[in-house]
């Protein structure tokens, strides 16, 4: 098997027994995260309406601005920083942190300690 596919599978594997436990309601909504070689993406998320409050990602036209490159960990600490924000504007404060799969480290880790220093509680 491809070594690209083989990792996409254990990743999608790990991800999927991670949502088993990790489920965002009203009160504690799912901070879900992706990332991709180029960019990181991630979303609040109320999984009992099935609805995203906020989304954010190195694409979004104010994160853009500020970033030369969107798949570092400064651009992930920004997009930190603005999720935080947004999320504090629409009165979240507490929130249930799902790593995507990935390990916690580098960019997602640098997003998760941002998104903590600017007030949001996971």
């Amino acid at each position: 098997m491809d070594p690209i596919k083989e990792k996409r599978r254990k990743r999608a594997g790990r991800h999927k027994r991670i949502r088993k436990k990790v489920i965002g309601s009203c009160e504690r909504p799912r901070l879900s995260v992706y990332r991709s070689l180029k960019n990181i993406y991630c979303q609040i998320i109320d999984d009992n309406e099935g609805k995203t409050l906020v989304a954010i990602s190195t694409l979004t036209p104010d994160v853009r601005a500020s970033i030369v490159y969107g798949g570092n960990i400064k651009a992930a600490e920004i997009v930190g920083e603005k999720l935080a924000e947004q999320a504090i504007k629409k009165g979240i404060t507490k929130v249930v942190f799902d790593k995507g799969g990935y390990a916690y480290h580098g960019r997602v880790k640098a997003l998760a300690e941002s998104a903590r220093k600017n007030s949001l509680n996971f």
